[in-house]
């Protein structure tokens, strides 16, 4: 078994092999046939770039690219792409593997794709990230298209670079095509609710989440890891609903208070002075103990692998809404279901993104835009009927949620493959 073949250390640290166990997991449980199982386990197609790119001082360095997509069974590849020194192929194989599950559990038409680039954003300019992303998108443009695989923002990526891609895209083909990807400014095809849309999925599968435990809003202490465009936005939709966020942790620190953070001064005072520590309403704590505080709901919202077998017996969350991708190890999976935490898996919490990212392509290819209420409405719907999908299907195989999740999702993306047969 794979599970007894890989040593434990992998599974914390290569999201690849997480994913993988986590497939096998739920392909077993459905009884998947051994040919479909083949067909899902591995991605259709890897693609290497090496990049050359003259940087501001004349010097050509190359940077190296990747292009993952994992399943095109019901749709176009869907998924971001994210520029980051540690990005790696197992990173990006497993990202689109999860995109693919992803849009099965919202049922929308997309498979999974995934994306990076090895850089450090934070030491290149902005016409060096240009030149990065227009000779990266060159290199992919034949394997990208509204019909064949739609990029979108992730880490330290956003509109500009989405507008960057669709702009060379565009120049290859000879006409505008704003479909290629999602993300973009508003003014360029983007949709609204399109910022926010990450951040609103996983408060509106936290409000069903606390229906289950007869919590009001008002009566859920959160603490939000990451408080960029996900956590960022969660902190200030939840706040508006009543909720009393508690702490938010950063990369360089956590700042706690225990009647509740004012998060629209936070957000000021971090563009002030660059960081949250030391702001004057709140007492700054370790940025590993802050995620052991206790709460009613913990949203890991920023990288993979946060929560760990070694920290996993010591949450005291209720809930726990993932809005990041990965941020929980294999390992600790049974470690928090033995604990009974109501765990709203990533492939479900996070998918508000890719949902509204869904109807900026739909809305891209009609020329007809939505209003922000309609978009608004629309995500709620999917997101509420998708958890009691997950939660339905979860009661119903005795599993818990993640591995429900999986389950579901690879029953729509199996049920497509059959029907559409394989071509020889």
């Amino acid at each position: 078994m794979l599970l007894e073949a890989t040593p434990s250390v992998e599974l914390e640290v290569n999201p690849w092999e997480s994913a993988a166990h986590r497939f096998d997991e739920a392909a077993e449980l459905l009884k998947l046939d051994d040919g479909i199982r083949k067909v899902l386990r591995l991605p259709t197609m890897e693609l290497t770039v090496n990049i050359p790119v003259m940087l501001d001082d004349g010097r050509v360095e190359v940077f190296t690219g990747y292009r993952v997509q994992h399943s095109i069974a019901r749709g176009p590849a869907k998924g971001g792409i994210r520029f980051a020194p540690d990005v790696s192929l197992d990173e990006v194989r497993a990202l689109a593997a999860w995109m693919t599950w992803k849009c099965a559990v919202v049922n929308i038409p997309f498979g999974g794709g995934k994306g990076g680039v090895i850089c450090e954003p934070q030491l290149l300019s902005e016409s060096e990230l240009e030149r990065i992303t227009r000779r990266y998108t060159a290199e992919i443009c034949e394997f990208i298209g509204p019909e064949r695989d739609v990029p979108a923002p992730d880490v330290n990526t956003n509109e500009q670079t989405m507008a960057w891609i669709m702009d060379t895209y565009s120049m290859h083909k000879r006409h505008t095509v704003t479909a290629v990807v999602t993300g973009k400014p508003l003014e360029l095809g983007g949709s609204r609710g399109r910022p926010e849309a990450t951040g609103r999925g996983c408060m509106i599968v936290t409000m069903e989440a606390l229906k289950r435990f007869g919590l009001a809003p008002e009566d859920a202490r959160v603490i939000i890891q990451g408080f960029g465009n996900v956590g960022g936005m969660a902190a200030r939709l939840m706040t508006r609903r009543g909720f009393k966020i508690t702490c938010i942790v950063e990369y360089d620190g956590a700042v706690y208070n225990p009647h509740g953070l004012d998060v629209e001064a936070l957000m000021l005072y971090r563009r002030d002075t660059g960081s949250i520590r030391g702001f004057p309403e709140a007492e700054d704590v370790d940025k590993e103990e802050a995620l052991l505080l206790p709460c009613e709901v913990l949203i890991p919202a920023a990288r993979e692998n946060v929560i760990t077998s070694h920290n996993a017996d010591r949450i005291r969350a209720k809930i726990l809404c993932e809005g990041a991708n990965g941020p929980t190890t294999f390992l600790a999976d049974s470690i928090l279901h033995d604990k009974k935490v109501f765990v709203i898996p990533d492939i479900l919490a996070n998918a508000g993104g890719v949902t509204v990212s869904y109807f900026e392509w739909v809305q891209d290819r009609g020329g007809y835009f939505w209003r922000e209420d309609e978009v608004n409405t629309r995500l709620e719907e999917i997101m509420v009927a998708s958890f009691n999908d997950v939660t339905g299907y979860s009661e119903k195989h005795a599993v818990h949620n993640r591995t429900a999740a999986y389950m579901l999702a690879l029953d729509r993306v199996a049920y497509a493959i059959k029907k559409r047969g394989l071509y020889a």
